[in-house]
């Protein structure tokens, strides 16, 4: 155990083709440790080492399924051994699918059910939700993934266990300029090549929009704040959107002619007005360009 930290245990399991590879990897996004087909004969050992007083990890999930189908047995009281630990907080997450809905699953996939590797997909669902009945009844946690798109599965998943504090989405500002083409990794790109241009002033031109003289020429104009006002606000309501929808990451691109003055002011000045709100990166792709470079 790390500290007096209480270590928590997430074990993920469900019917095959319910959702587990994407709720593992919900789970990574969180900071989990994530173990796939953990045999549950191995549980108590893995819990040993994670008690042990040099381990820093205090979050983990771990996926249970039938692949271990040998080793299930042991999945019962291995669970009972949980519920005695005082250090540990446990939890047992189910994910399960109309029968419908699965061999729907299993043919678009053309995978074979475990239970079933020579027989109906049906068959071994049927097998499979018998053997899982008694699993189904002790979960905290249960989520029919029939009518569910794996991001909306993510943001049940992320809803439930995220933490409050936890940053896990992020937004990148980009600044480029258009002369050297526009960015291929840009979720969202805003022209602002119609803003008064540094390049025109002899003792701004060598400089970038990191120099504050460049900055201030920049915001100072009526048509610039009056363009941010409108952006931020535009921006404001989007990004909890895209965050909504179950987007790790944004990528915002501001694009001038030459990437060096107003792309340059105006992702830096984004990018501080964000930083309270969301995990916040800004870059500049062609800020050391030069015309005949």
């Amino acid at each position: 155990m790390v500290g007096s930290q209480e270590t928590k245990l997430v074990v993920i399991t469900g019917m095959s083709g319910a959702g587990k590879t994407v709720a593992v990897q919900s789970f990574e996004d969180l900071g989990y440790y994530c173990v796939d087909n953990l045999p549950p004969a191995l549980l108590p050992k893995f819990l040993e080492l994670m008690k042990d007083g040099s381990n820093t990890i205090n979050k983990v999930a771990l996926v249970m399924d039938l692949r271990g189908r040998e080793f299930f047995d042991s999945l019962f009281s291995a669970l009972d051994d949980l519920t005695e630990s005082d250090w540990l907080e446990e939890h047992i997450l189910f994910l399960d699918a109309q029968d419908k809905m699965l061999v729907s699953r299993y043919k678009e996939t053309r995978r074979q059910h475990p239970l079933a590797p020579e027989g109906l997909p049906l068959d071994g669902i049927e097998q499979e939700r018998k053997i899982l009945s008694e699993l189904r009844g002790r979960a905290q946690y249960f989520i029919d993934t029939t009518n569910l798109k794996p991001k909306e599965l993510r943001e049940k998943i992320i809803s439930r266990y995220g933490e409050e504090k936890q940053k896990i989405f992020s937004i990148n500002l980009l600044s480029f300029g258009f002369k050297y083409g526009m960015p291929i990794d840009a979720d969202i790109v805003f022209d602002v090549r119609f803003l008064p241009n540094p390049h025109y002033v002899d003792h701004l031109q060598p400089l970038t929009g990191q120099n504050k003289d460049v900055s201030d020429y920049v915001l100072k104009w009526p048509e610039t704040q009056k363009f941010n006002e409108k952006l931020l606000d535009l921006l404001s309501f989007v990004l909890p959107q895209y965050k909504k929808e179950g987007k790790s990451q944004l990528v915002i691109a501001i694009g001038c002619t030459g990437g060096q003055h107003r792309s340059v002011t105006l992702a830096e000045y984004y990018a501080k007005h964000f930083s309270g709100q969301y995990v916040t990166h800004v870059s500049h792709r062609d800020i050391d360009k030069r015309k005949g470079h």
